[in-house]
């Protein structure tokens, strides 16, 4: 089983006892205004995306983590590495993205979390780069990205919903781990 302890979090592979507090992140509207069109996500949709998150864990050998805070054992989101097929111009690419209970804001766990994803990336699974698409206006997810070291490489639009991505990239023999 994949692990990776921080110094306050474990990144993991997914448990069944996971779905409700996923579920519960992903049914806030706070959370979710960046996602996609912005529209919640009920339970079935979440049982979903954590069975399709561990397809991807088997097929492609990484994935997104199920993130832990060590102290509590609680859920606190995902960080993780996917195949970003919903944008053509990226898709064969790697994407780092995260998304963290809104109680869990503002406290460097998604920092921790992407940090600890890019050294699996580099060391662990041997990428030479790795990208990171936000939406533009989501100025949290773009204060990750520049604590990551990442740099702008392009702008883009959502195929689907039509709004205006950034697209960063950090060539991991560069990343200082």
């Amino acid at each position: 089983m994949t692990e990776i302890r921080t110094p306050r979090l474990l990144l993991r592979r997914w448990h069944d006892d996971d779905l409700v507090p996923m579920a519960d992140i992903n049914a806030d509207p706070q959370v979710m205004r960046w996602v996609d069109d912005g529209s919640v996500r009920d339970m079935e949709q979440t049982a979903q995306d954590i069975e399709r998150w561990e397809e991807e864990w088997d097929e492609e050998g990484f994935g997104l983590f199920a993130v832990e805070l060590l102290a509590s054992g609680e859920l606190a989101g995902f960080t993780g590495l996917s195949v970003p097929e919903f944008l053509p111009e990226v898709a064969s690419d790697v994407a780092i993205s995260w998304r963290f209970g809104s109680q869990f804001w503002g406290q460097g766990y998604a920092s921790e979390a992407a940090h600890a994803t890019l050294e699996f990336a580099l060391q662990d699974r041997g990428l030479d780069r790795v990208i990171s698409i936000t939406r533009m206006g989501d100025d949290a997810s773009e204060n990750v990205v520049r604590k990551l070291g990442m740099a702008p490489e392009r702008e883009a639009v959502h195929p689907v919903y039509g709004f205006p991505l950034s697209v960063h990239v950090i060539d991991l023999t560069e990343f200082q781990a």
